[in-house]
């Protein structure tokens, strides 16, 4: 199975987390990491080139930092460029149908503070539904949800050992 992992982190030189799940992933093979800040500095999408990436593969995974309950910028422009009628979807927007789709993000906050009496009062399942959504609307497999809490108070240990279960979930 080849995996294309589409990194969309502004600032990954500054990330622990999305940084070191980058570094470990680049030792595996049969993965594609894609780093979307990194190619197009200027914000001005291939689409043409995504799209055909896109095609390469079996599976996508999008991983980034869950910024005010959503993607980066830069994620939602290259859904809203890339994910066309025709080609994403519509009656023979067929080309993604099929493939597994797995969201990978990391959140500042500790678990608890994802849940109903926690302080966001939302599980983060909840405030993913516009991406599960549209993995519905493209005919791709969403996969569960690999989700790193607590990403600003991980110890060193804990921070290795989210790496090795990221690169066991994107490659199992």
């Amino acid at each position: 199975m080849s995996t294309l992992v589409i990194v969309t982190h502004p600032n990954l030189a500054e990330s622990r987390v999305n940084k070191r799940w980058v570094q470990e992933l680049k030792k595996q093979s049969g993965i594609t990491v894609h780093n979307l800040y990194e190619v197009y500095p200027d914000e001005k999408i291939n689409v043409a080139q995504e799209q055909e990436l896109l095609e390469q593969h079996d599976r996508i995974v999008l991983q980034f930092p869950f910024y005010w309950y959503s993607t980066p910028s830069l994620l939602k422009k290259w859904e809203d460029a890339v994910l066309t009628y025709g080609w994403a979807f519509g009656s023979e927007g067929v080309k993604l149908e099929g493939k597994e789709l797995l969201i990978a993000l990391s959140a500042a906050s500790v678990e608890e503070n994802y849940q109903h009496d926690g302080r966001n009062k939302y599980t983060i399942e909840e405030l993913l539904i516009p991406l599960e959504a549209t993995s519905h609307m493209i005919g791709v497999k969403l996969l569960p949800y690999f989700v790193q809490y607590g990403a600003g108070v991980l110890t060193d240990e804990e921070l290795e050992q989210s790496a090795q279960r990221y690169v066991q979930t994107v490659t199992s």
